[in-house]
């Protein structure tokens, strides 16, 4: 406490660092012989990825997790994303809980920002709820998981494959154990069957919709009045966002699909694009269209203080309603009979920007440097910059140059654009002063 008073660091920083740390660590561990399937160490480049991609749940592989990783490198997967998911300073919390030590005001503040908090009153029950809530869903997804995989593995391998996969689900990171039959085939082979869909489709959207939502359903429940705006915003957007590109998908691709499979393909499509990575199809038969409204998919994300990463669903609806404010001539952005401060505007409009930018740049430099299509490497850059994990197959063949912007992107993506700007630019007090006003023609 008094060091962190002394060094004047700010919770931002201190949330990114720890995210750092994780990864650094789990860098180490999976650099050791006893990590890899053949015994032999890994190189630090490929652990880095590897270990970046689980802490930051994206799912982005250089390996495939099956056949290149021991049972002890898949169990240090395994942790790294149950801790990216839950967040770093959420575990750090309960343990110190565990402890029995005191959770400082300054440490409630940490957590406030780091789960995406509205007020610190009330914070450690918050993230008591967020690790019990987290728990429980996971375990109802290894239940439901266990009988399909016990059909045709052992015992032992039916337990690890439930449990992986669904922390892997819930945590939105995308890293799947099914490379035995085939490298890096996901769920391709459970693309007709109803249960797999389902429990990974509505483990995803459980993990995606965050932890301020699932409180606030379990609080007012049926009451929808009582919601907050926030929580309104997210379950509709989320929806729509599920439904409409479904719809699209079906349209689009699979059109050789039985019934059945187009239909639990255009779902999943919709669904996984939003930072969880799983894939029931191959991307490389996709049209550009499909691929394209795949990208913007992966971009917008999941929802604030969630497992999911992307520009996030509150983004844009702030933004589409901030437009429609201006297209019908009112001063303010306004949903479900209240207003959306400025503030709120403005930081979304922020947020566009940086994740547009960073995927823009970061496309451009990958197609130069790699001599790939643009689309594709667009592909990548937003499946890194939005932790989704899905791929068209270029990350194993990525140059060094290549895999570090990923592996920034899929920094950037987790931690938020914001937190490393607040990190980087401490915050100082503005003097009460107003510059004076000229207006500029836009549009």
């Amino acid at each position: 406490m008094r060091i962190t008073k002394l060094l004047r660091i700010s919770s931002f920083q201190i949330i990114i660092g720890s995210f750092l740390a994780v990864i650094l660590t789990g860098t180490f561990l999976l650099m050791l012989p006893v990590s890899s399937a053949e015994g032999a160490a890994t190189p630090f480049w490929d652990a880095l990825f590897t270990s970046t991609s689980a802490v930051c749940v994206t799912g982005l592989v250089v390996h495939d997790t099956f056949r290149y990783w021991s049972l002890f490198g898949q169990l240090c997967i395994l942790l790294l994303i149950q801790i990216g998911g839950l967040g770093t300073i959420t575990l750090a919390t309960v343990v110190t809980m565990l402890a029995g030590r005191k959770i400082s005001l300054f440490q409630r503040s940490i957590m406030k920002d780091a789960v995406s908090a509205d007020q610190i009153g009330g914070i450690v029950r918050y993230t008591l709820f967020i690790l019990s809530g987290t728990l429980a869903v996971e375990f109802l997804g290894v239940i439901t998981l266990f009988p399909i995989f016990f059909r045709k593995y052992s015992l032992s391998r039916s337990i690890l494959y439930s449990v992986f996969h669904s922390v892997s689900a819930f945590c939105n990171a995308g890293f799947d154990l099914m490379g035995k039959d085939q490298p890096f085939s996901s769920l391709t082979g459970y693309a007709g069957s109803i249960p797999v869909n389902l429990t990974i489709m509505t483990l995803i959207v459980v993990g995606g919709l965050g932890f301020r939502t699932w409180s606030d359903i379990g609080k007012n429940r049926t009451h929808l009045h009582k919601y907050p705006l926030q929580t309104k915003l997210i379950l509709t957007t989320t929806a729509i966002l599920i439904f409409v590109p479904a719809v699209l998908f079906f349209i689009i691709e699979y059109q050789g699909y039985p019934l059945k499979e187009r239909i639990l393909a255009s779902l999943f499509q919709s669904v996984t694009t939003r930072t969880a990575g799983f894939n029931t199809t191959d991307y490389n038969n996709f049209t550009d269209a499909g691929k394209f409204l795949s990208i913007v998919l992966m971009l917008i994300g999941g929802s604030p203080g969630s497992t999911a990463g992307g520009m996030k669903t509150t983004t844009i609806a702030v933004l589409l309603l901030n437009a429609n404010g201006t297209f019908r001539h009112r001063d303010e952005a306004s949903a479900f009979s209240r207003r959306i401060s400025d503030q709120t505007v403005k930081i979304a409009a922020t947020i566009f920007a940086l994740y547009l930018t960073l995927f823009t740049v970061s496309s451009m430099i990958i197609s130069l440097v790699e001599s790939l299509p643009l689309l594709t490497c667009m592909f990548e850059a937003a499946s890194a910059i939005g932790t989704v994990g899905l791929t068209l197959g270029i990350t194993p063949k990525l140059g060094l140059i290549s895999r570090g912007i990923l592996i920034f992107l899929m920094y950037f993506g987790r931690v938020g654009g914001l937190t490393l700007i607040y990190a980087a630019v401490p915050s100082r007090r503005m003097r009460n002063q107003r510059l004076p006003l000229e207006n500029i023609t836009v549009g």
